[in-house]
């Protein structure tokens, strides 16, 4: 075995942003992964499928609030890193069921802190210099901006306005406690709202996509004034692993598009595409199937994010435009019915998929 390889455990590697993740590293690294995940509804193991047969990739499944399965990893495959996906991530659930969030997110995240401490406790002091954690957590923790606010910083406040930005909020702060308290070497990020392919059909744009299609209204929040930085989930696996190669330890990073968009410019948006790439039958825009619903509860109006500081230490930024994003991620979901529609016909929590959430 080469000892001078890294090994990565990253955690909820079979959904949208932990698969991109895992592709990335695989791609352009010589990086082992080893995939730790429960396969919750919104796991994808398909956009897994070119790791699968990689000498470099190794999947198990377990529960990160399992304290036994997380031993168990580090102990077999003696990890030289962690990057921590795993999370309850979808907020119209959060709000519907808090359970899940907690134990997860709050919980899940304890386990795994807890067992990385006495993990590197173990270690000699070579593979402790080598170690990190990486913590990836959203920008919906800082709760909400006014139009003209200032975008998120890594000094902003907290304040989480849902039950799953407090869980994720709540992890944060036991990912930075275990770093003060404990001396665990942490990186935390922030990220705003990613969007691609793979990505589970329960969010903004592949409901929009998807709705479209199928001659279904196509429903929007409000008014459609709530704002979101939009980032694409490959420049987003390429932040992850910028910061926890070369992050400093103990620092936080927000991981932004730079796109900032009302939910209604993009929903618009997506029908102009869907326009050209597969025009309605009728002849008609697909814009005329936009329905205004009642807005959620503590729906946060904005979210922006100053990203600078990943920039300029680690020189990261941004490469896929939101326009040309936005054109790749809708013909993905025009080739890829197959895949969105086995998982659209089924019901989960006793409720058929068809809420957006952004």
């Amino acid at each position: 075995m080469d000892d001078t390889r890294k090994t990565i455990m990253v955690t909820g590697g079979c959904g949208f942003i932990g698969s991109a993740l895992i592709r990335h590293i695989l791609r352009t690294t010589d990086a082992r992964v080893v995939n730790l995940d429960k396969m919750t509804y919104a796991a994808t193991p398909e956009a897994l499928e070119e790791c699968v047969e990689a000498e470099l990739y190794h999947f198990v499944l377990g529960d990160i609030a399992d304290r036994d399965a997380v031993r168990q990893v580090f102990e077999t495959h003696a990890p030289d890193g962690i990057i921590h996906l795993a999370a309850e991530s979808h907020v119209d659930r959060s709000i519907d069921g808090p359970d899940a969030f907690i134990n997860t997110n709050v919980v899940g995240t304890f386990v795994l802190l807890d067992e990385a401490r006495q993990y590197l406790a173990s270690l000699d002091e070579a593979k402790q210099s080598r170690f990190r954690f990486h913590h990836v957590s959203t920008d919906e923790v800082y709760g909400s901006l006014s139009e003209t606010d200032p975008a998120f910083s890594e000094t902003t406040a907290y304040n989480p306005r849902s039950p799953y930005s407090a869980s994720k909020a709540a992890s944060d702060h036991l990912v930075q406690a275990w770093h003060e308290t404990y001396g665990l070497p942490i990186v935390l990020t922030n990220c705003s709202n990613n969007y691609g392919p793979w990505q589970f059909p329960e969010k903004l744009i592949p409901v929009i996509v998807i709705n479209a299609l199928e001659g279904k209204p196509l429903p929007v929040y409000g008014e459609g004034r709530n704002i979101r930085d939009w980032l694409h989930v490959e420049d987003h696996a390429r932040a992850l692993w910028t910061v926890f190669d070369q992050g400093k330890i103990g620092e936080r990073y927000n991981v932004g598009g730079k796109a900032e968009r009302r939910n209604i410019d993009v929903v618009k948006a997506i029908c102009a595409i869907l326009n050209d790439l597969k025009p309605r039958s009728d002849g008609k825009s697909y814009a005329e199937q936009i329905s205004f619903v009642t807005d959620r509860p503590g729906h946060d109006l904005r979210y922006a994010i100053d990203c600078s500081r990943i920039e300029a230490g680690l020189g990261w930024h941004p490469h896929v435009s939101f326009e040309q994003g936005l054109q790749q991620t809708i013909q993905w979901y025009l080739d890829h019915e197959s895949w969105w529609r086995q998982i659209r016909d089924k019901t989960y929590d006793g409720r058929r998929l068809g809420m957006a959430s952004a």
